[in-house]
């Protein structure tokens, strides 16, 4: 739960308001799926679930994308799709439909191939070969990268933490991250909760956002830009300079 501004000092307003296009696609694609998967469960987690050892024995290599619409049940979706309304709408009305649909994707999928990767890496650990075998579903990767992104664009907002505890956005968003690591630590790994995937898309989302070579806010071809233009506007300072000279020291231009 979120506190917005408002002209009435005491206003507590849940949520952003109307809903935005694109968090619209994404309520209504994972829904559909969910609706789909309460009759044919097994096809839907097998087919569209991330299931690595089906990418690269079977060649499904649509998982790392599918599995952002797959929910294991009720709270797993409610929850997701809450946080993606909450957080998302004011994201895309700050950057637009087109720049929010890839950053939601490019810190989905990156949890995804996350996942991938670490299942085949070359170790003998259980957590490993339960990823390898296993079936990893939901937008929590994207989530915690839209999380990350409305905490860096509204730092000082208020949250409402577990609808209760109020505090500043950018606290919130490192409180959960603590949670989620120390959960991971504790468990190592066994919660049946993907915490790597959860990191590797607020990596993503940390990478994009502030030396990403996407074109996205904080995206590094934005940076060579400023730089750029900072650059010349450092010639023409020197161009126009006025400096001291001859023996009378009036000032000269060059």
């Amino acid at each position: 739960m979120a506190r917005y501004p408002s002209t009435a000092p005491t206003h507590i307003q849940f949520g952003p308001g109307g809903i935005s296009p694109a968090v619209q696609a994404i309520l209504v694609a994972c829904a559909a799926v969910f609706l789909v998967s309460l009759v044919f469960r097994q096809e839907v987690l097998t087919w569209l679930g991330l299931i690595p050892v089906s990418v690269v024995h079977d060649l499904r290599i649509w998982q790392p994308v599918t599995y952002i619409f797959v929910h294991a049940g009720v709270m797993h979706l409610a929850f997701n799709m809450l946080i993606v309304w909450m957080f998302g709408v004011e994201l895309e009305r700050l950057w637009g439909t087109r720049a929010f649909t890839k950053f939601f994707f490019i810190c989905g999928v990156t949890a995804g191939l996350a996942t991938l990767a670490i299942a085949l890496l070359p170790i003998d650990a259980a957590w490993r070969e339960r990823t390898y075998l296993g079936v990893t579903v939901g937008a929590s990767g994207a989530i915690y990268g839209l999380l990350y992104a409305w905490a860096r664009a509204f730092p000082y907002r208020t949250v409402l933490m577990f609808l209760i505890f109020p505090m500043q956005a950018r606290w919130f968003v490192a409180i959960l991250i603590a949670i989620d690591f120390a959960i991971a630590a504790q468990t190592r790994l066994s919660s049946g909760t993907a915490h790597l995937a959860h990191f590797a898309g607020l990596l993503a989302a940390y990478v994009y956002l502030n030396n990403g070579s996407g074109r996205g806010p904080g995206g590094l071809v934005a940076e060579i830009k400023y730089r750029y233009l900072k650059w010349k506007m450092n010639q023409l300072r020197r161009k126009f300079d006025v400096h001291e000279g001859g023996r009378d020291k009036k000032p000269w231009v060059h």
